[in-house]
């Protein structure tokens, strides 16, 4: 998650909170791609998690950063929390139960979020190994219990821990043991974010089936393929999962600010303290319910755009969409999650052709997908055959684009050949998490100790 934000321009009318969202709106030469990931950190000594203090903590961890980066430190109470890059082209942060995450610059090319990602990756070890501290790639925590896992000192998480347990049965193990592969893109009008939207929610789930990679819990394997995939689906409904209203034919930014105004808020910020708002929607915060409870209690477009990022759909709607449904996997992972994405829906041939062929799915045949693919993955049942033909046929779509778009590296290749680990999975058959639990029930000897070498960064 990026840093909070603070926008003291006062909020008085709905129309100033969709014209918040229009405000996205970029010309094609604008468009750009901002890849996240995250990993969890462990000690190679013992594979026990890091926690936030201490010689060899989260807090070390980002000290050793800022000095090589000479990014400036995100606090929260006196604590560095993170860190981001002065103009603002990118931030290091941390998830609740200690998750490292990367929140990429806005860059032309997955060329370009290769080499972001593999500088980053360098930059970490450099700091990390003397600390006896390594990662992991997986989209869900192998080894350690609820108990076990650090709790990280951010003042979000904390009404976020107390609030989960209130509204799912999954919240907390979200927040505290799963890691995600996101890529966030922009769109050039409304129109062309209904698109965008409407194709990729249909999607979503065929991409937690080809990033599929959490199939252990608590040591032994879960009986899913993508444990995070199935944490979403009782984590907090009110603000997760998919959106019907989405899938109307006139959908726009108004009906997602009309969803987003009866949510339940987190909090608001003021003065840098963070303020439990859980009992009230931004709603009723607009007509004046936090007036008498919270300093300066009226809404601000800062308070709009922290509520917005409060919000967990399968593709989230800021001022560009952000691609939510994978696992957080091996290092080419974090390359094909954005090319992927990209080749669907940055270039208008790719686009049509992905809007032709999920033309015909329904909000319910999309929702049963999304029911199936945490155990199924590849194998989910859908129309006459498989997740793995869609995704084949999807593949190629995607290839049709990054080939149109003709971004080539200085060896004359173009994006391409990103794609390979996941042609990789439908050729097989199999994904990421079929693979180690195949090695868990023979070269791993029923252990998951070797995960933490063979899926380390």
């Amino acid at each position: 998650m990026a840093r909070d934000t603070t926008d003291f321009r006062p909020v008085e009318t709905i129309d100033e909170l969709v014209a918040h969202l229009a405000e996205g709106n970029k010309p094609r030469e604008k468009w750009r791609i901002g890849t996240e990931h995250e990993k969890f950190p462990f000690y190679v000594d013992g594979h026990a998690p890091v926690p936030y203090g201490g010689e060899r903590g989260i807090r070390a961890l980002l000290e050793g950063m800022q000095r090589i980066l000479g990014w400036d430190p995100i606090m929260d109470d006196g604590r560095i929390i993170g860190l981001v890059e002065p103009t603002g082209q990118g931030a290091i942060s941390l998830e609740p139960g200690g998750q490292f995450e990367l929140s990429g610059a806005p860059l032309e090319t997955i060329h370009q979020t290769c080499r972001e990602g593999n500088a980053h990756l360098a930059q970490v070890r450099e700091i990390a190994e003397p600390l006896g501290i390594r990662f992991l790639g997986l989209g869900g925590s192998p080894k350690w219990t609820l108990a076990d896992t650090p709790k990280m000192p951010k003042s979000r998480y904390e009404i976020m821990t107390r609030y989960m347990p209130k509204v799912g049965r999954h919240g907390l193990d979200m927040m505290y043991r799963t890691c995600t592969i996101q890529v966030n893109l922009d769109f050039a009008s409304e129109a062309d974010m209904r698109r965008k939207m409407q194709v990729s929610l249909k999607l979503q789930p065929l991409a937690t089936a080809l990033f599929a990679n959490s199939p252990f819990t608590e040591g032994r394997p879960n009986g899913l393929l993508s444990w995070r995939g199935e944490i979403w689906r009782d984590t907090d409904n009110q603000r997760a999962g998919l959106l019907p209203f989405c899938f109307s034919p006139d959908f726009g930014f108004a009906d997602y600010v009309e969803w987003a105004l009866d949510v339940p808020m987190y909090f608001v910020i003021r003065d840098g303290r963070y303020h439990d708002c859980t009992h009230v929607t931004f709603r009723q915060f607009m007509a004046g319910a936090l007036r008498n409870s919270v300093p300066d209690g009226l809404p601000t477009m800062g308070d709009w755009a922290n509520h917005l990022s409060t919000l967990f759909p399968d593709v989230r709607l800021k001022r560009f969409l952000e691609m939510r449904g994978a696992d957080g996997g091996p290092w080419r992972r974090i390359c094909a999650l954005p090319a992927f994405w990209v080749g669907l829906l940055y270039d208008d041939a790719a686009l049509d052709a992905a809007e032709t062929l999920t033309a015909g799915w329904t909000f319910e045949d999309v929702r049963a997908m999304r029911d199936a693919v945490p155990r199924e993955a590849l194998g989910t049942k859908f129309g006459a055959g498989t997740l793995r033909e869609v995704a084949r046929e999807m593949l190629a779509i995607s290839r049709l684009g990054l080939r149109n778009r003709g971004r080539k590296n200085r060896d004359g290749y173009d994006e391409t050949g990103f794609l390979a680990p996941l042609d990789e999975v439908v050729a097989r058959g199999t994904t990421s998490a079929e693979e180690m639990l195949a090695a868990y029930h023979t070269r791993w000897g029923d252990s998951i100790e070797p995960a933490f070498l063979e899926y380390a960064y």
